[in-house]
């Protein structure tokens, strides 16, 4: 499982250079032929990795309702999001990871609801949901990479 974290952490590493190296106005940018900006990449990143481990487990996720509303699969970004959520969104980028390893130590994860990903991954169980998301991550990452050579 510490593999599974370490390449979490590498992921979150990278997406925060974007949050730090891009303007606000950069971050919220849809450019033309795409459907989401990078904000909305890192924001549902976050949302994904909660409700693949903590709801598919029946737990209470670490993220506001309102928050899965705006970046879950089949959202799209409506209003430009602000230096405040943005803040938000890069201390749940780390603080939803930590509180996620500080969880399997503490073994909490006992019940998971089975399902089979877009892409055909079948994940039973909290472990299985952390290694998919990591995959998750890197698609999202990949495209993000493709939206920053427009901005």
């Amino acid at each position: 499982m510490q593999s599974t974290f370490d390449i979490n952490q590498s992921s979150r590493n990278i997406l925060l250079k974007f949050l730090e190296n891009y303007s606000l106005d950069q971050l919220n940018k849809v450019p033309e032929g795409y459907s989401n900006n990078l904000i909305w990449n890192i924001g549902h990143i976050v949302v994904v990795q909660q409700m693949l481990v903590y709801n598919l487990s029946g737990l209470p996720m670490k993220i506001s309702s309102e928050m899965v509303e705006k970046y879950k699969k089949g959202t799209k970004p409506e209003v430009p999001v602000s230096q405040e959520e943005i803040e938000q969104i890069k201390q749940l980028l780390f603080a939803t990871l930590e509180q996620t390893k500080n969880d399997f130590s503490a073994n909490i994860f006992k019940e998971y609801n089975a399902f089979t990903t877009m892409s055909g991954f079948n994940i039973r169980n909290a472990q299985e949901a952390m290694e998919f998301n990591n995959y998750h991550e890197g698609v999202h990452t990949g495209v993000m990479m493709r939206i920053s050579k427009f901005l």
